[in-house]
């Protein structure tokens, strides 16, 4: 069991790259910085190590990440310090601490789920049946928001499958990366599962390097379009999680007060900045005051501090860049004509990247604050009459990752929630994902599925035999 000293002490060097701790804005740690040398010593590696963990089998992989989840585990309370301390999310409520469930519970999800050959055709005359294949060497390249929690949503399943991994984390979040793979190669076989800490040069290397026949990343859209273009002539297969605007569509038939905590916590997890977080919110007129009422309420009562402070449920933005993006949709709000319902004042001189809840009404569909994913935490609430203007609001824009739909009525809300273009509905919460339900975005979101079975074979190659 590693203590935190001693896991940061396993993942820092001296002379790397600074790591920042959000709350204060000052380094307290520093990652290696890999090169390309060292990326193609990596590959190299991966690639010898790969054969023969292939050839283990299924069971032998899974038993190997049984004892990975179990070593996560005993370590569990260092490895959410370290969250807390780079990535600035609370160790409290759905935070650094629920995160590293998530990571154990994600390998457990994918050592469980069952992935037999599918018999597709049998009729007496002729028999064809499905198989999964290992894929080779498998690049990762992943975010600052949740680190550990979607590298192990990218790692877990590619090594199932029996492929090797090489994974770099982001620049801001590199720690909590490099730690979870400390202690998951200590039941793995040496080269096969490498983590490179280091710049966009070297997420560029990987996803236009030939060695990789698969690629995932979850990030921008605009980062997601250059690997796209830069893995085009290896014809890298690819796994895009791109972000997303979610929209959320309240039915006049709500008890305001019922809904409220999970209107809260579908926006403002992980302080705003979570993928498929509740980024604008359409609620009916006759509902609206009563929905605005309770929302602010729960809202106003969630404290916000240093995420190593047991008291905090929300954290600072985890970079002055993220910061700065949702003051500047902040400020165009108000310039606009919004009217500030809570929060929309940081303090500018204090420590650290902390943004204040904030609550907006009165915009236009065109305001930046709804057009644009926020990322942090600032919700733009907005009224309407008609479903029918509803949905069709909802469905603006390139962005189709979640969405929801909140009623008293669960047919009514299904009918609403099959009319919104996203890759995930949620009727009364949003973005409780679930390790066994595929999760993926459409339109600018990305493509390719997550999770289940529907991951492990995105993390394969399909082969049919005939006979």
């Amino acid at each position: 069991m590693e203590t935190y000293e001693s896991l940061l002490a396993a993942v820092s060097a001296e002379d790397g790259t600074p790591v920042i701790d959000p709350a204060t804005g000052e380094a307290f740690a520093h990652a290696p910085r890999a090169s390309i040398d060292d990326l193609e010593r990596a590959i190299e590696a991966a690639r010898a190590a790969q054969p023969a963990w292939a050839a283990l089998g299924d069971d032998a992989r899974r038993a190997a990440l049984s004892a990975a989840a179990d070593e996560v585990e005993a370590s569990a309370e260092a490895l959410a310090q370290l969250i807390a301390r780079e990535q600035g999310k609370p160790l409290s409520g759905p935070g650094a601490r629920f995160e590293v469930g998530a990571v154990v519970g994600w390998l457990r999800a994918t050592i469980a789920t069952e992935l037999e050959p599918e018999v597709v055709v049998d009729d007496g005359q002729s028999k064809a049946t499905v198989y999964y294949r290992p894929i080779g060497l498998v690049g990762a390249i992943g975010p600052w928001n949740w680190p550990a929690m979607i590298a192990t949503w990218q790692f877990a399943p590619a090594l199932r499958m029996g492929n090797a991994v090489v994974m770099k984390p982001s620049e801001y979040t590199p720690l909590s990366v490099l730690a979870t793979a400390h202690l998951v190669n200590r039941h793995l076989p040496e080269g096969l599962f490498t983590v490179l800490a280091g710049d966009r040069e070297l997420g560029e290397a990987i996803g236009s390097h030939p060695a990789f026949g698969k690629v995932t990343f979850t990030g921008s859209a605009a980062t997601g379009q250059a690997i796209m273009r830069a893995s085009a002539d290896n014809l890298t297969r690819l796994t895009l999680e791109l972000g997303g605007n979610d929209p959320g569509i309240v039915l006049p038939d709500v008890d305001a007060k019922a809904i409220a905590e999970n209107l809260f916590w579908g926006a403002f997890i992980n302080t705003g900045q979570t993928c498929a977080a509740l980024k604008r919110l359409y609620v009916h007129e006759d509902v609206y005051d009563d929905v605005v009422r309770e929302l602010a309420a729960v809202a106003g009562a969630m404290p916000m501090g240093p995420g190593t402070d047991e008291q905090n449920v929300l954290g600072p933005l985890t970079t002055q860049q993220q910061f700065d993006v949702v003051d500047r949709l902040v400020e165009d709000a108000k310039a606009r004509g919004g009217k500030v319902l809570l929060g929309g004042e940081p303090d500018r001189s204090a420590a650290g990247w902390f943004y204040p809840t904030t609550l907006v009404e009165g915009l236009d569909d065109d305001a930046d604050l709804v057009r644009e994913e926020q990322f942090g935490p600032a919700l733009p609430i907005l009224k309407y009459t008609d479903i029918d203007d509803a949905v069709e609001r909802a469905n603006r824009g390139e962005a189709g990752l979640g969405a929801s739909v909140w009623s008293s009525d669960p047919e009514a809300a299904r009918d609403v929630a099959a009319r919104i273009e996203a890759g995930s509905v949620w009727i009364n919460s949003h973005g409780t994902i679930h390790p066994m339900a595929p999760f993926g975005g459409v339109k600018g979101s990305g493509y390719g599925l997550e999770f289940g079975v529907e991951g492990l074979k995105a993390m394969g190659v399909p082969q049919v035999i005939h006979g």
